[in-house]
């Protein structure tokens, strides 16, 4: 049975939160840019930049960045030989920057390596800081995020899928499967 771990207002408190937390690390949003992983990070980058645009009154930048080609696990779970690779949206330079890389869920750590590498093709930022809404466990690379939404332990067994408004019609994050 699916257990919702967080509904919307969480998930919105939590985006404040990590809002307030970039604001206090990085003393002020100068020289701050947001980049989502498509799908889901992409729209809490977005939310986060409103979140970091109340509290400051300065505008972030905000991409979107497609890490399919980038993935190392396309052949295995590419349906069909033509991968669907979507846009990568960054209208700024990231050079000397300090990017704010976002995803929804942290689990073994292959997408957020998919996501430097692909990042880094786009020029050097000054550093790359991790935003998830979700960290499940289950590291199979040295990848540690810096903002964390919601500590969330799981078995492998277990899967953690993040609804948000924009893509799914409603927010929250569930918990399903795992041993009855």
């Amino acid at each position: 049975m699916p257990t919702v771990v967080m509904d919307a207002d969480r998930i919105g408190r939590t985006l404040t939160r990590i809002a307030h937390e970039i604001v206090e690390r990085n003393k002020g949003v100068d020289g701050l840019a947001l980049v989502g992983i498509r799908t889901r990070g992409v729209h809490l980058a977005r939310r986060l930049a409103r979140s970091l645009k109340d509290i400051t009154g300065d505008d972030v930048p905000t991409g979107a960045l497609d890490i399919t080609l980038y993935r190392d696990d396309l052949m295995r779970h590419a349906v069909g030989p033509q991968p669907l690779v979507r846009s990568t949206e960054i209208a700024f330079s990231i050079d000397s920057r300090t990017i704010l890389l976002v995803d929804d869920v942290l689990y073994t750590g292959r997408t957020t390596r998919a996501a430097l590498d692909a990042l880094i093709d786009f020029g050097r930022p000054l550093a790359i800081q991790l935003v998830v809404l979700v960290d499940r466990g289950h590291r199979e690379l040295p990848i540690k995020a810096d903002y964390v939404g919601k500590n969330l332990p799981t078995s492998r067994e277990e899967s953690v899928r993040v609804c948000l408004q924009e893509t799914d019609g409603r927010d929250e994050v569930v918990l399903q499967g795992g041993a009855a």
